[in-house]
């Protein structure tokens, strides 16, 4: 029986390093690495060894055959991947169907290269993954900083409190916390002190800013950015209990991207389901006198173009409240002749909704493309949004909205800013020897979890890069032999 990989996949390749018969793609050396919304096991090379779940931080990965309710269709997603291959040439040229890459040694360190005090600023999980690269691969000494007085970053306060397995990777991260050669600062800001005390600083702050929608009416009263709702129902210091109001029978939220759905996926889901999870309790306690019926997730293209991927559709799906709304001849004909996204909605209603009523009796999510906010309407606070689409310009009357359009990074005090990008100008993750970056401060708002762990190595390579050929400020005697 082979094993499967399912949607809390974290892509961070540790279940690669570990398969004997390397029948898990694409692997980081290979180009497809990053640009896959998870990792596949080939059903035809898997010899049902286990050592990949073993490996997973995320608990994610299954045998198929013991998979059921939504799970059940990562056995096919598994194999979809494959399908096409000449499995017949692939075995004659290698063991196992796949070739095995040649060994790499990307990093060589002298004999004599001394410990380097590195601090790191941020412990979510660019920021860990660099932590581990330090501690595990060299002999570096790491002040872990953050400004909360909780670490864990967008692992604590970003996933949502419904994906268990997912936070889990934070107790792989949380290992290292007490680690001797690490010393761990919460509750601190980050200052141009760092680069008195330390050879190195890495920033891996993330993306914290909300981007701008550009519309009239973005900042009325009962118009939220989704990082305001997700710290909000995750519980992070900064954002008040009752920063979330859920007085409004409909809810639009603008962008379709998976955040989008976390959002829709909470404020429509049954409180008590979430008693037993992490969510915060001020906001079950709101969420159990909640009013939102409806979740209008609203998307200016078409199906094919949704930002969503696949495990979250089908995580939103299998609670069976998710509507297409069929106003646009062009979205059935997509989903019917798709091949992509678009087939991914097969099978779920579509019905024309009339979005100056009041939403039906129940809890429901509706997915309406084609269809750009061009303003928010209300004189005191907000009463909907103006929408364009194919007739014409709609009003969808709502009482509150959430931007989800994505998150930008903010200026970090003392490195160069790019206003355009929202991130630091770097080159590999190297500002100017001493100080680099890592995450989404460095690449922009892209990539899950997994994708900070090529992230901060290379930021990592940078960093002793430096240190070898002498570049960095030599604090003491004898810190960097030649």
């Amino acid at each position: 029986m082979a094993f499967a990989i399912t949607q809390t996949c974290c892509a961070d390749a540790s279940c690669v390093s570990v398969c004997p018969v390397n029948c898990i793609h694409p692997t980081p050396d290979e180009p497809d690495f990053g640009t896959t919304e998870m990792l596949y096991v080939d059903p035809a090379a898997c010899i049902d060894c286990g050592a990949c779940a073993d490996a997973c931080p995320v608990d994610a990965i299954f045998p198929a055959g013991d998979l059921t309710g939504p799970l059940r269709a990562y056995e096919e997603i598994n194999a979809e991947y494959y399908a096409g291959r000449d499995v017949l040439a692939e075995a004659t040229a290698a063991p196992n169907f796949h070739r095995w890459s040649p060994p790499s040694f990307a990093r060589v360190l002298p004999s004599d290269f001394a410990p380097l005090d590195v601090a790191v600023v941020g412990t979510g999980p660019a920021g860990m993954y660099a932590v581990e690269d330090l501690l595990l691969h060299t002999n570096s000494r790491v002040t872990l900083i953050d400004r909360l007085p909780a670490a864990g970053g967008l692992i604590r306060y970003g996933v949502a409190p419904d994906h268990p397995s997912t936070k889990k990777i934070g107790e792989k991260f949380a290992r290292f916390h007490d680690h001797p050669r690490l010393r761990l600062r919460l509750g601190t800001e980050a200052g141009p002190e760092l680069a008195e005390r330390h050879d190195a600083v890495i920033y891996a702050v993330g993306a914290t800013q909300a981007r701008r929608l550009g519309v009239p009416g973005e900042d009325l009263p009962g118009s939220l950015p989704a990082a305001t709702v997700v710290n909000w129902y995750n519980g992070h210091p900064g954002v008040r209990p009752a920063a979330v109001d859920l007085s409004a029978e409909r809810v639009v939220v603008v962008g379709t991207g998976n955040v989008a759905l976390d959002i829709a996926r909470i404020l429509t889901a049954a409180p008590e389901s979430l008693a037993a999870t992490s969510l915060a309790p001020a906001a079950l306690t709101r969420l159990r006198a909640s009013k939102v019926r409806e979740v209008v997730l609203l998307a200016r293209r078409g199906p094919d173009d949704a930002a969503y991927t696949r495990s979250e559709l089908l995580a939103l799906a299998a609670r069976g409240e998710l509507v297409v709304d069929a106003h646009d001849p062009r979205i059935a004909a997509a989903i019917d002749a798709g091949d992509g996204k678009a087939a991914w909605l097969r099978g779920l209603p579509r019905e024309p909704v009339d979005w100056s009523a009041p939403p039906p009796d129940g809890r429901r999510v509706v997915l309406r493309f084609h269809s750009a906010p061009v303003a928010f309407t209300g004189d005191t606070e907000v009463r909907g949004v103006a929408a364009s689409g194919p007739a014409g310009e709609i009003e969808i009357l709502a009482g509150r909205v959430v931007r989800a359009a994505g998150f930008r990074g903010a200026p970090v005090a003392g490195l160069p800013f790019d206003e355009e990008t929202g991130t630091v100008p770097n080159v590999s993750g190297r500002v100017a020897p001493g100080t680099y970056v890592a995450g989404w401060i460095k690449r922009g708002p892209s990539g899950g979890i997994g994708a900070n762990k090529a992230c901060a190595r290379e930021t990592v390579g940078a960093l002793l890069e430096d240190a070898v050929a002498g570049r960095l400020r030599t604090r003491r005697r004898g810190l960097l032999r030649r």
